[in-house]
């Protein structure tokens, strides 16, 4: 049995019926330093609720995979250090030996899953590292989405990725990439990757639709929602590609790899873009929770299929 433990927040959500989004716990534990990374924690759970939904933070504690975290659980896991980054490959054998855990994309749909959570907002997926054809470092994240059935928000990729084979990536996996409310794919900090987005929507309704048809088709995984961050938050990409061939040249030289290779990059952006990166980041995150709450609430309305509602 999966030692499943959902916070009192979000069993009462479920026993409602109510709109559910999973966020995933590694933006917390790597993705951002403290004090940011637990306000911008609290926020983005506010700003899900503000748009009403309820939020339910996912991580493994002591060997139970929590779904849905109390104040003062969100505030120990961001003070803690060392904390394992899990994904499909390794949470099993954290659960197992008791030990605590922050769950990337792929962890975080896994149990999202398991508890009937149909909607995820994060930052931007994983996908295929630059390099790749060397390394073969991709994400286990692009697999998870075609194999999960969750409708996964962000603001495309990151950055710091080979976009173009991430694209091409999820094409050969069958997974639906969505751009909301644009014809391009975004690049995390900036709108557009110059490149085509292979779908496009235009309303929460439209993409919960979609979530709802691929159920009845019984196709199997989910689907990327690649969310724009708003204009007035974007980086130019010039700028942002400039400080990302700087830190990945210099992870290649202090022979950083594995799982260590996105923190890197991303704390060695921060300072060469002198904090705009997190700026931009906790922006395209809190938007990226509102439209996955409107998505979870036309999911969860009277009248959805039971495909789309939270059990």
């Amino acid at each position: 049995m999966i030692p499943l433990h959902l916070s009192p927040e979000a069993r009462a959500a479920q026993d409602a019926g109510a709109p559910l989004v999973a966020l995933e716990s590694t933006i917390i534990t790597h993705g951002m330093p403290w004090p940011q990374n637990v306000e911008t924690a609290r926020a983005v759970e506010a700003e899900v609720r503000d748009a009403g939904a309820v939020p339910a933070t996912i991580a493994v504690l002591d060997g139970r995979l929590h779904v849905g975290l109390t104040d003062d659980e969100l505030t120990a896991l961001a003070r803690a250090e060392d904390v394992a980054k899990l994904s499909r490959a390794d949470i099993a054998a954290a659960l197992a030996a008791g030990k605590t855990g922050a769950t990337t994309v792929a962890a975080t749909m896994i149990a999202a899953h398991a508890a009937g959570i149909a909607v995820f907002a994060t930052g931007g997926i994983g996908g295929v590292h630059r390099g790749a054809e060397t390394s073969f470092d991709i994400s286990a994240d692009l697999r998870e989405l075609a194999e999960t059935p969750v409708t996964v928000v962000a603001a495309g990729a990151k950055a710091i990725l080979d976009i173009p084979k991430t694209l091409e990536v999820l094409e050969t996996l069958g997974v639906p990439v969505i751009a909301f409310g644009q014809d391009d794919f975004p690049a995390f900090w900036s709108r557009s990757a110059g490149l085509p987005a292979p779908l496009r929507l235009d309303s929460a309704a439209e993409i919960a639709g979609a979530a709802r048809m691929r159920a009845a088709l019984g196709l199997r995984g989910g689907q990327l929602v690649a969310n724009p961050i708003p204009a007035a938050d974007e980086i130019a990409a010039d700028i942002m590609a400039r400080a990302i061939d700087t830190a990945t040249a210099e992870a290649a030289a202090q022979g950083v790899s594995g799982k260590a290779v996105t923190p890197f990059l991303l704390d060695r952006i921060f300072q060469l873009t002198e904090g705009r990166s997190l700026t931009a980041n906790i922006a395209l995150v809190l938007n990226n929770a509102r439209l996955a709450a409107a998505i979870a609430a036309d999911l969860a309305a009277p009248g959805a299929g039971a495909e789309g509602r939270t059990r």
